[in-house]
């Protein structure tokens, strides 16, 4: 009897590990969600619908390639919270200095940027635009900005400055800038 008793303990055990491993796993992958499945908040701007059946869009104009060019002077630039400089950059700096080159002025701030322009669905997205990201484990309060540097459909390649590697161009197909991406925003 006792052995019978001892059985039914390891039994039950064992059946209780694998439905703990079974809750463990759903929750692991149910929190691996990308961000197709988020919903943000939009500002009160409306869509701007620029491409017409997903074609590539028409080149950039002189102004945005000069703004483009200009932030890519600055690749490799270390990352320095509120630099503006060679010396060191943050995100929105990068932005900032390089609209300012064409003579217009974005405010200086992520969290005032993410306020500014139009709203536009990010498969509209073209070169010039900013994409605004959450980097914050389990936030999605905008703190990151980026210039999109070449788009067409299903690829887009932005620049930014990083705390761990400063100014680099990255991809918005990147598993980590992906599943971070919130908006897009168009200021000109």
């Amino acid at each position: 009897m006792n052995l019978q008793k001892h059985f039914d303990f390891f039994t039950i055990f064992g059946l209780m590990k694998k439905i703990v491993l079974l809750l463990v796993l759903c929750i692991s992958f149910g929190s691996c969600n990308s961000s197709k499945g988020i919903k943000t908040k939009k500002s009160k701007t409306t869509k701007v619908n620029t491409r017409k059946n997903n074609t590539a869009s028409p080149k950039p104009s002189k102004t945005i390639e000069s703004i483009i060019d200009y932030a890519q002077t600055f690749e490799g630039t270390r990352y320095k919270y509120g630099g503006t400089t060679k010396r060191g950059m943050d995100c929105s700096g990068l932005v900032v200095v390089a609209f300012q080159k064409e003579n217009i002025n974005l405010p200086r701030t992520t969290a005032d940027l993410k306020k500014t322009g139009e709203w536009i669905d990010v498969k509209n997205v073209k070169e010039g635009d900013l994409l605004f990201f959450a980097t914050k484990k389990n936030s999605r309060k905008v703190n990151h900005v980026g210039i999109v540097t070449k788009s067409r459909p299903g690829y887009v390649e932005f620049i930014h400055s990083t705390s761990s590697k400063g100014v680099i161009t990255s991809n918005l197909s990147e598993r980590y800038w992906y599943s971070a991406y919130v908006q897009a925003r168009r200021m000109m």
